[in-house]
Parts: structure tokens; sequence; C-alpha cells
């Protein structure tokens, strides 16, 4: 399966999205979280953030196509949207190491 091409405005709207604490830790606590998903009421008790803040910063990162939800019952389950990560990690990382394969290193790093 080819991996989903990301567009230069579509990076920005995720990269805004995550420039920001709570989003940021919203969106890594949906990643840990894997398919199972959470809902808002257990994210917001897991990062100690008040549900209605929480609530504006998952739409927003819906809005950049970050996470996505669906209903269960009465709640609704949040889950990041993997394709959408690795297509920003893809245009993030298009062209480095001048279109040869990465060997990723540790140079510089004394405590490595």
């Amino acid at each position: 399966m080819k991996a989903k091409t990301l567009e230069e405005s579509a990076a920005v709207r995720s990269l805004v999205a995550l420039a920001q604490v709570q989003r940021l830790r919203a969106f890594r606590a949906l990643v840990v979280a894997g398919a199972e998903g959470l809902t808002p009421g257990t994210m917001a008790e897991q990062l100690g953030v008040a549900p209605s803040a929480l609530s504006f910063h998952l739409k927003e990162l819906t809005h950049a196509g970050l996470v996505a939800s669906e209903p269960r019952g009465r709640n609704l389950i949040y889950r990041a949207n993997f394709a959408q990560m690795n297509a920003l990690l893809g245009y993030l990382t298009e062209h480095c190491c001048q279109g040869e394969a990465c060997a990723v290193t540790d140079v510089g790093c004394s405590d490595c």
C-alpha cells in the first residue's frame, strides 16, 4: 500500500495543530492508546485538563486530520489518525539525506 502524500497546506495545518502544549499532549496520549482510542473524559483526567478545554483542542486536531472520532454508545471515542501522522512524517523527511537512505546516527551526543 502506497503511503499517503501530504500537500504543503495540510502539513502546515497539522504542524499548527501540534504547536500547542495541550494539543500535543492529547495527540501523544491518543498515539499511546492506539486503536483502542480514548474517551474525552478519560483523556481529560489523564492530562489534568478541563473537559471544555480538551473539547476545543480535540476539535483543532480533528480539523487538522490528526484525530478522528466515532460514537460508541453515549460516548465518543477519539483515535490518532496514524495515516495522517505518517504522511506528515514522510513530508518532513521526504528529501532528507539528499534522497539516499538515511542512517540515524548519534553524532554529537555524548550521552547516547
